[in-house]
């Protein structure tokens, strides 16, 4: 009977020690930490340190979630896969844009924060985004391709007028055709400039997904490959040659396999008023 009590003891000290640490390591919000600069959630892997430094994933979202409640980040893409229990051996920064377009001077301000107070590999950063954020990822990454180890961008476009730096790192585009939020167009325009400095365009993967709608990109968050795929990148790889890509929308059919589904809270619906019946005469 000793035996088995002292297992039940070292199960339920494991299974506490587990849960800490799982409580420990949470994404944090952080509002006004960066001066003149978007709040954001800051996510810290595990076993971080100067003597092993980790990559850094920016994720920027759409259109819908902006404003300045910084839970609403959390309702899809890297925050929330790491919510629901993607293992992820990265820093992760989730900034919220509070309208407009993205400020890539902004985003990398965060960034160098991250950089100066965290174990974060300096050659190993990612921008990723959908829709306004697909806007942002590709604008940060042709304003700082010499920064940027390699960026995917969703059903986004490009609002920066120089996109000649681009063919600088290895960059993934992915946009539906039947997309009627953001045009497959708009993504055109931006592999059309690409190529225009370089007909080869050696370090572009294009994506163009016949009858894919703007809402099913938003499944590519979860797939810890699509994560895989940009750790293989990094800013010393002599010639920065891009990766094999993989059939990302097969995969995402799977996208939250083995993840926890997260329960939306409703909002309580206002009562209506009764209608006051008129007085027949």
């Amino acid at each position: 009977m000793k035996k088995y009590g002292r297992l039940i003891i070292i199960i339920t000290c494991l299974f506490i020690a587990s849960a800490f640490r799982i409580a420990a390591k949470k994404p944090v919000a952080h509002k006004g930490t960066v001066k003149d600069c978007y709040n954001f959630w800051f996510y810290e892997p595990d076993s971080a340190s100067v003597d092993n430094p980790k990559p850094l994933v920016i994720f920027l979202h759409g259109a819908s979630l902006c404003g300045r409640n910084l839970d609403r980040v959390r309702r899809y893409g890297t925050i929330d896969a790491i919510e629901r229990g993607l293992k992820l051996d990265a820093y992760v920064v989730a900034p919220q844009n509070p309208g407009g377009a993205w400020k890539p001077s902004k985003v990398m301000s965060i960034a160098d924060w991250a950089i100066d107070k965290h174990a974060v590999d300096s050659t190993r950063i990612y921008v990723i985004g959908m829709s306004l954020g697909g806007y942002g990822t590709l604008d940060v990454a042709a304003t700082y391709p010499e920064r940027i180890a390699a960026a995917v961008a969703l059903c986004g476009g490009a609002s920066v007028r120089d996109l000649s730096g681009l063919n600088d790192l290895p960059l993934w585009i992915v946009h539906g055709t039947a997309d009627r939020a953001v045009s497959v167009g708009q993504s055109d325009k931006v592999v059309s400039a690409i190529k225009s400095v370089d007909r080869e365009t050696p370090r572009l993967i294009y994506n163009r997904v016949p009858g894919m709608n703007h809402g099913r990109p938003a499944r590519f968050f979860y797939l810890s490959d699509l994560y895989d795929w940009l750790f293989m990148h990094s800013i010393s790889d002599e010639d920065r040659p891009v990766a094999p890509g993989f059939d990302i929308v097969d995969k995402s059919k799977e996208a939250y396999k083995g993840l926890v589904h997260k329960k939306r809270t409703k909002k309580a619906k206002t009562p209506r008023r009764k209608k006051r019946k008129r007085s027949q005469r």
